[in-house]
Order: C-alpha cells, then structure tokens, then sequence
C-alpha cells in the first residue's frame, strides 16, 4: 500500500511541475553590451525595443505571457555563451536576441543551434554567421559586413579612391569586414596597399595611424566599431592625416557614435545603414515613440532592428503553433516581413533578412536642423544588390536544399 501511495504522490508531483512549466512565461533573452563600448548603439535601446515589440504583440502568444530579460556579455565570449547556457537550461529562454561583437555570437549560435532555439541577431555582424556558420533556428536581420563592404567601400572606389589601408579590430567582425571590403575594392578596380590590426577597445591609435599615413592609400578604411571607430576618427584629425590629404572611410558607424563625435568631426563622412528614425513617416512615428525608452535618444539601425525581428518572431512562433527555433524560423521565411525597419524584405534559407540599404552622407553643421538630424540619404541600395548571393555564401543549408 506504500509503494502505491509513493508512485501516485510521484506522478501527483510530475504532473504538477508539467502544468506549471506549460504556463511559465516564455522568456525571451536579450545578450547585450550594457555597460562598454557598444552600449550607445545597442545595450539598453535593444532592451527596450524588444520590450516594445512585445507589447505592440500583445504580450502574450500561444496562450502564455511573454517577458523579456536582459544580461550583459561584456563583449566576452565565455560570459555571453555563459548566460546563455543558463536562459536555456534554467530559464524557458525561447529566443536569444540582438549580441553586439561577432566573436560572442558566433559562440552562441553553436549553443543556440545545439538546443533549437531561436537566435535573432541584430547587431552581430560578421558575414559568416550566415554563411559557413549558418544555422536554422539563426537569423541575422539588420546588417552584415558584406553589405556595408558592398554599400560604402564600393561607392567610394567608384568614386575615384583607388587606393586604401585597413585600420581593423583584431576580432571575428573586423576581419569579415575587412575581407569583404577588400573584395569590393577589388572588384571596383581599387587597391589595397596594407593593413594593420588593433585591439578591441583601444585607447591610443598613434602607431596604427602612423602606419596608415605613411602608406600614402587615398582612404584609411576603419573596420571596427563604436567606441574604436570614434576614437579613431578623433585622433586622426588631431593628428593631421586629413589635413594632409587622406581620407577616412568609417564602415560601420551607427547615429549614437555620430551624436558621440559631434558634426564638426563627423561632417562629410559615407557610411551604410539599415535604418535612418528621420528616413520617412513610418521610421518617424516609431522612432518618437521609441525615444522616451531610450533616455529621448533616437534608435540607432541595430535598435530598430531588434523591434523588428521580435514582433516577426512572435508572428512567426503564432503561425506555426512552436516555439522550436527551426521551426519558428522556416515559418518567418514563408511570412510577408514588411514594417518600419524591413523593406522590400524577405528572410532566406540561410538565415540572412534580405531589405533595402541605404548610403548616407554625414550633414554639416550647417545642413543639420538640430540633434539627430544627421544623415542625408544618397542612395537606396536594394537588398539584392546590398546583400550577397546566396550561393556565394558557403552555407551548408543551401547545399541541402
């Protein structure tokens, strides 16, 4: 009679802990950098935008509320894969979001890939995560370097500076940046005469702007980002290389590093972006409301991103009845994605959002209104243009289909 009494006090237990692990929230994580250099553009922004996403969701789906938590990687690959770990296993984490600096990410989609969950980067940016490290629960939605190679290194070849050097952040995003540009430089008819590679959050750039100057290259191409971009650009000109005749080309500048730098530094600077809040109504209307979350600063592309590929992930996770990662995202690439963010866009079987990018020229002090009022917008580049083939990408999905 005890033995009885066990197994069905047993099975009462087992049963309870389903029924409430059927109703726990579902989580959705969002890996950022909270407190370095990659804060301004995505940290808190991503936080909230996520938030935001949900809400204008509803806040619930499948039956079950959706929250959203946060966590600093420190741009460290065994924090961030770390945290992860442990949204997994202990905290119904159902998609990892956002993920500033390629290295981390590149970490966490082996873990996200390992367990089918959804990965939906939006600030990682090296090509490879969806090319030979492409997943199918992954998704990279907002950018990557072969479209910022394809967008500024290509225009300004074409444009007549044939001649360039590389000042590259000695990690997984500026070495995918720097090839890809050196590709479309190539592929221009321009040149490349050298490079050198710095550490992640350098401080002093002296030696490595010596070098570039006395490469003589027409274009110094910045591959790295936020804070080693604008310091970057700060010391160049305290050091006379534009004065001497050299230019700078920034290949990853987001409108927090230009607010950062100021018009007077930044004027005059082509970059390419996936999102600009003053572009049209629809970038306009979102970004107001966003503003007030985000200490009344204006969303930078990466921010915008994120908002965009949560609320498609929850239509997604409605419209298929899962919260599988790989299932979720076979379903996103048979949506229609259209919104503030995502123009003329579709998602492929590597994982990579193809939309609308734009090269944009940094204003003046005196072209500008105001304080975000930073970017003319030169050019659309359409997603089939901006974006690489997907058979030029080495994803082993491709082949298998």
């Amino acid at each position: 009679m005890s033995r009885l009494l066990t197994v069905l006090f047993t099975l009462s237990v087992l049963t309870v802990s389903m029924q409430a692990k059927a109703i726990d929230p579902i989580r959705i994580g969002v890996l950022t950098d909270l407190s370095g250099m990659n804060a301004d553009l995505s940290g808190k922004g991503s936080v909230e935008a996520a938030k935001m996403a949900v809400d204008d969701f509803g806040g619930k789906v499948l039956g079950r509320t959706i929250e959203v938590i946060s966590a600093d990687h420190q741009n460290k690959t065994d924090i961030g894969s770390a945290i992860v770990r442990k949204w997994i296993d202990q905290e119904n984490v159902k998609a990892v979001v956002d993920v500033p600096t390629s290295s981390v990410a590149l970490a966490v989609q082996d873990l996200t890939r390992q367990a089918n969950i959804a990965f939906l980067i939006s600030t990682g940016g090296s090509s490879d995560l969806t090319g030979k490290h492409c997943s199918p629960s992954t998704v990279q939605w907002t950018y990557d370097t072969y479209a910022l190679a394809n967008g500024t290194g290509r225009a300004l070849t074409e444009s007549g500076e044939k001649t360039w050097y590389f000042l590259t952040a000695n990690y997984a995003f500026g070495s995918a940046l720097q090839r890809d540009t050196t590709a479309a430089i190539e592929a221009t008819g321009g040149k490349v005469l050298g490079s050198v590679r710095h550490p992640l959050g350098t401080i002093d750039f002296s030696s490595f702007l010596l070098q570039a100057q006395s490469s003589k290259a027409q274009m110094i191409a910045l591959a790295n980002s936020s804070g080693d971009t604008t310091a970057a650009i700060k010391q160049a000109n305290e050091f006379g290389l534009i004065t001497g005749g050299q230019k700078l080309a920034s290949l990853l500048m987001f409108i927090s590093d230009v607010d950062g730098l100021g018009l007077d530094k930044a004027q005059g600077l082509l970059l390419t972006t996936g999102f600009y809040w003053d572009m049209d109504e629809k970038t306009r209307a979102w970004s107001k409301r966003f503003a007030p979350h985000n200490d009344g600063k204006m969303p930078t592309m990466a921010q915008a991103g994120v908002y965009s590929v949560v609320l498609n992930f929850l239509k997604g996770v409605e419209a298929s009845g899962s919260l599988e990662g790989e299932a979720v995202v076979g379903q996103m690439r048979d949506m229609k994605i259209d919104d503030m963010f995502a123009r003329n866009a579709y998602l492929r079987v590597d994982g990579r959002l193809v939309h609308d990018m734009y090269l944009a020229q940094v204003k003046t002090p005196s072209e500008s209104k105001g304080r975000w009022d930073y970017y003319k917008i030169l050019r659309t580049i359409p997603g089939d243009k901006a974006f690489r083939p997907l058979a030029e990408g080495g994803c082993p999905l491709v082949d298998s289909k």
